[in-house]
């Protein structure tokens, strides 16, 4: 599918994905594709269905594949300039039919996950000796390498506020949940992320499981009010006053809290950060990681006090916005210009149409 100079290109199959037939490819009318925060990715494409030759007797045609059938495997790729990227790896979860009484105008939706869905599909009683839960990170995402699932980069190294288990303990350690599930506990009491991003290459996927990270740079700035170098459509600065936040847990019984960032895991975005205006306390949890935890809050309450949504045309802005990188926005006045972390970013590709929707957060104002 051409569009305006950027190729998109579809694959589906079970397990390894081919190049989509020309008929499936004709009769794309869009593709929605979300990359949240943290969570999975998802991921929405619409076709036109007719019945207007012999083929569609019985049933539409489309809905007579098996490529487009829920636990398929999707690809789509898209190649703006010169390299190729990959905005989705997934499957199908579900498809929707829309008749209609005009000539047409009837469609079908076809839904579904990024390829993490694989590890959500299956709930785990299984013990973990004697191993800590950086081990287990890599055991678990180990298990699905045969779909392309690798590690981003290794586990970080055991925090020294963690006491990992005594290799001579034979108590074991126990899952009651699913891969994915788990791996999202196991990060949130860490104060960590997990997530999954597509690629580089078509049929692989990255697992982040660690730190937030702030080391990639967007190689263009989203520029606001300036004229003919805009090249943002729309874009709202919210500050949240109630967003930095302590936290405070008990250690042997004493109380003990946590009020400012970590900032030797990233450089401070803004040059000006509220103060805290509220406390939560911890009041449960496994004690080796309360600690932790609770630093881990208080830094993401204190990298969302500032939120910055819009759109932008992806022709004008001449790129892609890229989740989980730096930008740098210009044209917005001294309090709201500077860096910002991309949060989230939907990608809405229609025949003549790119536009991406995305989230932009930092710990305060000023640049």
């Amino acid at each position: 599918m051409n569009l305006l100079g950027i190729h998109l290109t579809l694959m589906f199959g079970k397990e390894f994905p081919s190049l989509a037939s020309p008929f499936i490819v004709e009769n794309l009318r869009s593709v929605e594709v979300t990359h949240p925060a943290e969570g999975p990715s998802g991921f929405q494409m619409t076709f036109h269905v007719g019945r207007s030759s012999v083929f569609d007797l019985l049933d539409y045609r489309l809905l007579k594949s098996r490529l487009l059938e829920p636990d398929s495997r999707v690809v789509i790729v898209v190649r703006f300039g010169i390299a190729p990227q990959v905005l989705m790896d997934g499957i199908i979860t579900n498809h929707q039919l829309t008749p209609s009484n005009e000539p047409g105008a009837s469609t079908l939706s076809v839904t579904g996950e990024d390829i993490s869905f694989l590890m959500d599909r299956e709930g785990i009683n299984r013990p973990f000796r004697a191993q800590s839960d950086f081990a287990i990170v890599t055991q678990i995402v180990g298990k699905y390498q045969k779909y392309g699932l690798t590690l981003a980069s290794a586990p970080p190294s055991e925090p020294k506020a963690s006491n990992p288990p005594n290799p001579q303990d034979e108590r074991p350690q126990t899952m009651l949940m699913t891969d994915r599930a788990f791996l999202q506990n196991l990060a949130q009491q860490y104060g960590f992320v997990f997530y999954v991003t597509p690629g580089p290459l078509p049929g692989f996927s990255q697992v982040h499981w660690g730190s937030p990270e702030r080391e990639r740079k967007q190689s263009g700035e989203l520029s606001v009010n300036m004229g003919p170098f805009s090249n943002v459509e729309s874009i709202n600065f919210r500050r949240d006053g109630l967003s930095p936040q302590e936290v405070a847990f008990n250690v042997n019984q004493r109380e003990r809290t946590i009020s400012k960032p970590d900032d030797s895991r990233a450089v401070p975005l803004a040059r000006e950060r509220d103060e805290p205006r509220r406390k939560v306390f911890l009041t449960c949890g496994d004690p080796r990681r309360l600690e932790l935890r609770a630093q881990g809050m208080v830094n993401r309450s204190f990298d969302k006090a500032v939120t910055a949504t819009g759109k932008l045309d992806v022709l004008r802005y001449n790129r892609l916005l890229e989740p989980h990188t730096l930008v740098e926005v210009r044209g917005a006045g001294d309090n709201y210009n500077g860096s910002y972390q991309v949060e989230s970013v939907t990608h809405t590709i229609r025949e003549g149409q790119y536009t991406q929707s995305f989230t932009l957060t930092r710990d305060g104002t000023g640049q």
